[in-house]
């Protein structure tokens, strides 16, 4: 199996060094398995949080724009926006001369 690296904090992997090294184990299978029980133990607030996702999607791209960067609406305007048919708006242009040249 394929593996990725994971950054955590000093203090963290100390920690995972510790007990990886009382319970003999490797750091690797100490945090697979920990995430997989964090998982297991939290798993109806994760399908809410997916669930509540997907409730503000709106089939626009601002919507997709807004839920992957967690910038509101309002906050992607200030930052330029997107026309009517949810193209980016060129910096300075207003949503009706963007539409045009669209």
């Amino acid at each position: 199996m394929a593996t990725a690296p994971l950054k955590v904090s000093p203090e963290t992997d100390r920690l995972v060094s510790e007990v990886s090294h009382y319970f003999g184990r490797t750091k690797k299978d100490l945090v697979d398995a920990a995430v997989r029980e964090y998982v297991e133990n939290h798993r109806d607030e994760i399908a809410a949080a997916v669930r509540a996702s997907l409730a503000r999607l709106d089939g626009t791209l601002p919507s997709i724009v807004s839920e992957i960067t967690g910038f509101s609406r309002d906050e992607l305007e200030e930052l330029g926006g997107f026309d009517d048919g949810g193209h980016r708006q060129p910096p300075g242009m207003t949503p009706s001369v963007a539409g045009a040249r669209a």
